[in-house]
């Protein structure tokens, strides 16, 4: 490792660690690969896991195969696993839930136990906290969902105020921006 206490406990093969406490704590984990200051810092046996970016997937311990992109992406995750973050703050809150995959500023950041989701645009489900197997794509899409499941939003504002509102679709700039609770509805 490059940098102070990089790889510091480390006994595993195949390990990358570049910045300040990249990678201190793992001691068994093999196959990661840390960069940036505190980067995967409390990973112990969870292998297969790449962390870009100040303080990315700070908190994993046994989690494997995550990739976190970006100042504090993932950085809560313990035990969640095959999640994807790119982008500062994406997935931030995310502790064991898997299968998720944000892209942009603060992309299902509140996402905490949610699973099968997926964020791209900045705010993209970003309050999503519980809420499993919604898809959101463009800026602020979907960005108050908290706990529903199985909703589709596709472009700017699509579903903006949606919280518990389940298998909605929608298509195109505002629509059902203003459903809060609605379920089984489409618009484009």
């Amino acid at each position: 490792g490059v940098g102070y206490a990089a790889l510091k406990l480390n006994t595993a093969s195949y390990g990358t660690a570049i910045g300040q406490g990249a990678l201190t704590f793992n001691t068994t984990g093999a196959h990661n690969t840390a960069s940036g200051r505190y980067a995967l810092r409390s990973n112990t046996t969870g292998a297969c896991n790449a962390a870009h970016g100040s303080h990315s997937l700070y908190s994993n311990t046994t989690g494997t195969k995550n990739t976190a992109s970006g100042a504090y992406a993932l950085r809560v995750n313990t035990t969640g696993q095959k999640n994807t973050a790119v982008g500062m703050n994406a997935l931030y809150s995310n502790t064991t839930a898997h299968y998720n995959a944000a892209f942009g500023f603060r992309a299902l950041g509140a996402n905490t136990t949610g699973t099968y989701n997926t964020g791209s645009g900045t705010y993209a489900l970003c309050k999503n906290t519980t809420g499993h197997s919604n898809t959101a794509s463009g800026f602020y899409a979907l960005r108050l969902n908290t706990t529903a499941h199985y909703n589709t939003a596709t472009g700017t504002c699509a579903m903006f105020d949606n919280t518990t509102g389940g298998a909605n679709t929608a298509h195109g700039y505002q629509s059902l921006a203003n459903n809060t609770t609605g379920s089984y509805n489409t618009a484009s």
